[in-house]
């Protein structure tokens, strides 16, 4: 049997649920499908102290953005370089 591995935006997000909207660890447990032991351990390491992971994600978060626009930069790039192969052709 294997144990799901969880990203740390979606443990924040289940922190998040208990330490600001007040929901309890059990329901937050229930909800998402993973272990009341997993969800007190996660409030421990990304709770609303560990200012830390806070920064860290919205490094990653701008980090992920940025990424993405170099994607769709790229794809226009490859896009652009075609249609001027295209009609350098067609202007012979």
């Amino acid at each position: 049997m294997t144990s799901k591995r969880y990203t740390d935006e979606f443990k924040i997000e289940a922190v998040k649920q208990i330490t600001e909207r007040n929901y309890s660890v059990y329901e937050v447990a229930k909800r998402l499908g993973c272990t009341t032991k997993s969800l007190y351990a996660w409030v421990e390491r990304y709770g609303n102290e560990s200012s830390k992971y806070n920064q860290i994600t919205d490094q990653q978060k701008e980090i992920r953005d940025l990424k993405a626009q170099l994607r769709r930069t790229e794809e226009e790039r490859d896009i652009l370089k075609k249609a001027a192969a295209y009609f350098a052709k067609e202007s012979l």
